[in-house]
């Protein structure tokens, strides 16, 4: 933070244009590339530390120097910083998780026979792709599929290949061959190789295929439908039945589709499901109302990137790799850039009709309910990740260790206890404990507490007091069903809450580590360290695995709360009324229909009602009316 001043003495030299700035640290390392409409207020922010996103006072500790490049426009300046970040990958900026390359399938174009393959190669001008896809299966799936609806060859046919060698040694030969390859045999490949079809009546296979991995299917199936009525006219039944297969195959893989979604929509609808240290993402690519692709990435968010920063670099990211690009983008919350990234799109797109890419945020209708359900996949490839590369269990053992060293404990908290209070003005009151086994939630050690303490106004340290000194008692520490001792005790709050867990632990003679944990900013106070809270690492485990108990514990309180809140604004004043069963109140609200009319009934009106006594009926009536004025009139 000392090299701070020195810095922005520097930032007076940096003009104000459009650009691309990199921070650096004292090995030339850069630790973030980002771009700006003016790059010296843009940079000032960071090192006068106005810039409210949670990472930037933990960059800065580290940002020793400075690069900028000034480009013409924000759209220059957008495709500047996206090369930037694929050629140094910096720490602070967003990643994917997994950064592997993705399959793509591809259509040999510059062949005089293309073929079809599934591939990973680095894109060949001479070739079309389409994709990417994440899912391997999928994109080798998909080859199968297509190859079934329309014949083309396979780039790893033998007889195609040798056809491709002999075409680029003698362009003019005549294709011919006494063996056929297999493809040819069961449908799945023209013959070319044997002079079954021309170059023409190949492109035309060829040009097919584009459009049905573009996923305009419509216009595809007409065309099939027309081949198989013209070959049924021409009596030629084996075609025509050809024919039907394939297009029973197209049929069949729009029937798997279970949700029903207009039949004129192009977008590619993107959901998130973020967590602290990861985010998942999953892209529906609907072409003519039809998901064609269902993409899922991981995402490393960096250290606390805020939402917007994660939106827009994925995007970038993806948009990057991708072939087809719809006009419309579904997407929960555009980021602030979305202008220059609608268009780098649209000039990434090219229309020849001037079409204009937009990032879209549904708030009703079938868009919202397509990106409900990208949101919800999103959840499940963050689930499936976790699961497949035991995250949650490193991640744990992290913040154990993590915990262990920053409180200074004396071995990691394998049971760490929580607790709040949850209260308005005094009135039903409660406490939470969670409880954390090996960093994860415990529930069958879970309490909720009533506090007994009646002081008519909320006093959450005297409420917390009760608590642990009902928790901690000796009979409790000896009740097997409150489990072991605690490792550590976390109270919701600050210095006051702490010292009041510290003197009711003095007064029981118990030795349990405890520390408070303040809301602002998830600042720990413990008892052995007086120079101020610990401030554990932005993005840390153990931050993480600390704000995860806090919150649960809020969550566990509150629910309580709002339980015997609502018991009590539901309690009928007719339970005050002596003589009044369960029996006599259902008379009485069977007759009048409801308690406003009950409440404007007189004495002779209440004793009428069959089953109900004079004095009672007298009693109702005293009740309402003092439930009404607070007062009781004769």
């Amino acid at each position: 933070m000392n090299k701070l001043p020195s810095i922005k003495e520097q930032l007076s030299d940096v003009p104000q244009s459009p650009g691309v700035y990199l921070w650096k640290d004292a090995n030339g390392n850069v630790l973030y590339v980002g771009k700006a409409k003016q790059l010296r207020n843009r940079m000032r922010q960071y090192v006068n530390l106005s810039d409210e996103r949670v990472m930037i006072p933990r960059l800065m500790e580290q940002v020793s120097s400075f690069e900028y490049l000034i480009t013409k426009s924000e759209h220059e300046s957008l495709i500047l910083e996206k090369n930037l970040i694929n050629q140094y990958s910096p720490p602070f900026n967003v990643d994917f998780k997994d950064d592997k390359s993705y399959p793509f399938i591809a259509i040999t174009k510059g062949d005089v026979f293309p073929s079809i393959k599934y591939t990973r190669e680095k894109p060949v001008i001479t070739s079309r792709y389409f994709g990417p896809y994440t899912d391997a299966r999928a994109a080798r799936y998909m080859v199968d599929i297509v190859r079934r609806v329309i014949p083309i060859c396979h780039s790893k046919c033998a007889q195609w290949k040798q056809l491709k060698r002999k075409l680029e040694s003698n362009p003019d030969i005549e294709p011919a061959g006494d063996k056929p390859c297999f493809d040819y045999h069961v449908g799945l490949g023209p013959g070319p190789c044997v002079g079954a079809c021309t170059s023409q009546e190949y492109a035309q296979n060829v040009k097919r295929v584009e459009r049905f991995l573009s996923g305009h299917r419509r216009s595809f199936i007409n065309d099939i439908e027309a081949e198989m009525k013209e070959a049924a006219d021409n009596l030629d039944f084996e075609k025509a039945s050809r024919t039907k297969t394939r297009l029973e195959t197209v049929r069949t893989l729009q029937d798997k589709q279970h949700v029903q979604i207009s039949p004129t929509l192009n977008a590619d609808v993107i959901g998130f499901f973020r967590e602290e240290t990861i985010t998942g993402v999953h892209v529906l690519m609907v072409r003519e109302g039809v998901v064609i692709i269902s993409n899922e990435f991981v995402l490393d968010k960096g250290f606390d990137t805020s939402d917007d920063d994660l939106c827009s670099g994925f995007l970038l990211r993806y948009y990057e790799q991708a072939t087809e690009i719809p006009t419309r983008i579904i997407i929960a919350n555009p980021p602030g850039d979305a202008p220059t990234i609608e268009e780098w799109l649209t000039t990434k797109l090219d229309s020849k009709f001037g079409a204009r890419v937009r990032l879209k945020s549904p708030q009703r209708g079938e868009l919202l309910e397509l990106l409900k359900m990208a949101e919800r996949n999103a959840k499940h490839t963050l689930g499936r990740y976790k699961v497949r590369t035991r995250y949650d269990e490193e991640r744990i053992n992290t913040a154990l260790i993590q915990l262990e060293s920053a409180l200074a404990l004396d071995r990691p908290p394998m049971r760490i206890e929580c607790f709040d209070i949850s209260t308005i003005h005094g009135q039903h009151s409660v406490a939470s404990m969670v409880v954390l086994s090996a960093g994860l939630p415990d529930k069958s050690q879970y309490r909720r507490f009533k506090i007994r303490l009646n002081t008519g106004e909320a006093n959450d340290f005297a409420m917390m007091s009760e608590v642990l000194k009902r928790r901690y008692a000796p009979k409790r520490m000896d009740d097997k069903q409150f489990g072991s001792k605690p490792d550590l005790l976390i109270v919701d709050g600050g210095k006051p809450q702490l010292t009041a867990a510290i003197n009711e632990l003095d007064a029981l003679g118990l030795d349990i580590p405890v520390a408070g944990l303040a809301k602002a900013n998830e600042e720990l106070y413990v008892p052995w360290y007086d120079e101020g809270p610990i401030v554990l690492p932005s993005g840390s485990a153990a931050l993480y695995l600390v704000k995860q108990i806090r919150d649960e514990a809020h969550r566990f309180a509150i629910t309580f709360h709002r339980e015997l809140r609502g018991k009590a604004m539901t309690a009928s004043i007719l339970d005050n009324v002596y003589g009044l069963g369960q029996k006599r109140k259902k008379l009485l609200l069977k007759h009048f229909g409801s308690m406003k009319k009950l409440r404007s009934a007189n004495v002779d009106e209440i004793a009428g009602v069959k089953g109900i006594p004079r004095d009672v009926a007298e009693e109702v009536f005293a009740v309402l009316r003092q439930d009404e004025d607070g007062t009781l009139l004769n």
